[in-house]
């Protein structure tokens, strides 16, 4: 079922995004040797150590990237969040179609307190981001929307990446 703006949606758009909802599964590339750098995103923000979350959010985007064969991206992590009257900015993903590579903001700061994201936060952050670019240069859809497709996307490979770490999936709210 649709999300509401979907009606606003052009008859392009809403193709694009039947299409995005209709991939449901994304998994962990064969070979790629993601658990170093997930472990290191964990201590990096447990230390509070903005250059090493960088560092290792690169390293990780580096993977996927080469697991996907998809072009590559420059992660980049700032301290707090931005935030405004529609709430805080989590991450940002910029195709930067005129002067690649595209690139990813993830902060690890919160807005309203300062205190350091959570790793499974920050990582599910990540990993919606990345989908994005997937989105674009995997997928090869035109435009990039947050459909129920996507965000099942998302949770498959966020969880992939907890796995390979050794790391349980987040546990299942009540419903």
């Amino acid at each position: 079922m649709p999300f509401a703006y979907y009606a606003r949606l052009t008859t392009a758009q809403q193709k694009t995004y039947r299409q995005s909802d209709r991939i449901t599964t994304l998994a962990l590339p064969p070979g790629v040797a993601a658990a170093p750098s997930v472990v290191g995103i964990e201590a990096a923000l447990a230390a509070a150590d903005r250059r090493a979350t960088e560092r290792h959010a690169q390293a990780l985007a580096d993977a996927l990237v080469a697991g996907f064969g998809v072009p590559p991206l420059a992660i980049r992590v700032l301290a707090q969040r931005p935030s405004d009257d529609y709430g805080e900015l989590h991450g940002l993903y910029d195709p930067r179609e005129d002067a690649p590579p595209a690139s990813i903001t993830l902060w690890m700061r919160t807005a309203a307190k300062g205190n350091v994201v959570a790793f499974r936060s920050f990582l599910r952050t990540l990993v919606h981001e990345f989908c994005h670019h997937l989105d674009y240069e995997h997928f090869k859809l035109d435009e990039t929307f947050h459909t129920e497709g996507f965000y099942k996307r998302e949770a498959s490979l966020a969880n992939a990446l907890f796995a390979a770490a050794g790391m349980p999936p987040p546990a299942r709210k009540p419903v």
